[in-house]
């Protein structure tokens, strides 16, 4: 989908407010730290972050887009919608088919799922009235491979592991995409009616729940183009979430961190804890609601509102230290897993599905989702730690 170039005034308000916000923000923060300071900051935490987070994410989706390729190719996939796809359609009210937009988008990211929204073949399968809710029920689960690869191989300082706040925080995203899907179709139901076909006469070019698509050639041939072919995917991804992983966190930590005990010195991931500042003042209602043992961690599902990969980028600086537990972990786990940077995404693919006057509704009832899977992956490791 190209792009569309929108013609403006050379000079108007737009840019004189953005200068203005620019230099504000640049103008305290170096005033915090110290222009000389600032700068050397900038520049040592993004090159700090594209050697330790940025290409262990892109190992990470490299692993994770060759597996899930060979699940593809070999059918796993196929088993596993044939076996889900009758619970799919209890649970979101949407057809058996879309069980396979889950498993692409929780092996690869949200566009994922326009992949098969492009097949009229697959389309055939919905109801007009349920084809925008695939935005939803696609991002609910988008990265979620690579962010359980990612948290999984995470440490606390103690030695401590987070898999059971992983299984929690995943059983959170899961309610929140239930939440953004329902909402989605009570929305669309009422504006199209449920009788309406999304594709009318087409015919099906093959019956994806009894059968699948493989690459020609032999086994090996197959299962080294697999191999090769999804671990190439995996390389574009770790490419295409680095700028958000080198600019976002960098502002973020910047704006998250702490100066240190002897004062700023230009190094990497100092910063002036304007966001702790803000965390504490709204520590009443978000303590009760997300359990997050310092405020500074809101700093991480704030981050995945536009970029999974990016507030990824952010945790193991907090689990290291010692600002997020296991508690933190699980909240945050459904969060990010359930927004998965959806405010980046939401609007084009809404869009491809040629939907766009309802990005607003499906923005708005996935930020509703992702407050709930963190609030819910809250209460329940609550109701854990009380047994265990």
């Amino acid at each position: 989908m190209e792009a569309v170039t929108i013609v403006k005034k050379a000079i108007s308000l737009e840019g004189i407010i953005f200068i203005l916000c620019f230099l504000l923000f640049f103008g305290v923060v170096g005033s915090i730290m110290g222009a000389t300071n600032m700068l050397n900051t900038i520049i040592a935490t993004g090159y700090e972050l594209l050697l330790g987070t940025v290409f262990y994410i892109m190992a990470i989706a490299i692993i994770a887009g060759a597996i899930s390729e060979l699940f593809m190719e070999f059918g796993v996939v196929s088993i596993a919608n044939r076996l889900l796809s009758k619970v799919v359609q209890v649970i979101y009210g949407m057809p058996g088919a879309s069980a396979i937009g889950i498993f692409t988008t929780y092996l690869s990211d949200n566009p994922a799922i326009l992949t098969l929204t492009d097949n009229e073949g697959y389309k055939a399968y919905f109801k007009k009235y349920q084809v925008p809710a695939l935005t939803n029920l696609g991002t609910s689960f988008g990265m979620g491979l690579i962010l359980t690869a990612f948290i999984a191989g995470i440490a606390a300082p103690d030695g401590q592991t987070f898999f059971m706040s992983l299984f929690i925080g995943k059983l959170g995203a899961l309610v929140g995409s239930i939440v953004s899907v329902r909402l989605m179709l009570r929305h669309t139901a009422k504006l199209f009616g449920k009788e309406e076909d999304a594709i009318t006469n087409v015919e099906t070019q093959f019956d994806i729940m009894n059968y699948r698509t493989t690459r020609e050639g032999n086994t090996f041939n197959r299962l080294m183009e697999a191999l090769l072919g999804g671990g190439h995917r995996g390389v574009k991804m770790g490419l295409s979430i680095a700028p958000g992983i080198l600019i976002i966190c960098t502002v973020i930590l910047i704006l998250t961190n702490s100066a240190p005990a002897t004062g700023f010195s230009g190094g990497a991931f100092e910063g002036v804890g304007f966001i702790p500042w803000i965390g504490e003042l709204l520590s009443f209602i978000i303590r009760p609601l997300f359990g997050f043992t310092d405020s500074s961690a809101i700093a991480i599902p704030m981050t995945a509102l536009g970029s999974a990969g990016a507030s990824m980028g952010l945790i193991p600086v907090l689990v290291a230290d010692g600002v997020i537990g296991g508690r933190d972990i699980a909240v945050i786990v459904g969060m990010i897993m359930c927004w998965s940077g959806f405010l980046s995404t939401h609007i084009a693919m809404m869009e491809n599905l040629s939907y766009p006057k309802l990005s607003g509704k499906s923005i708005l009832y996935h930020t509703i989702a992702g407050l709930v899977a963190g609030m819910f992956a809250n209460g329940l490791y609550r109701l854990v730690e009380l047994f265990f």
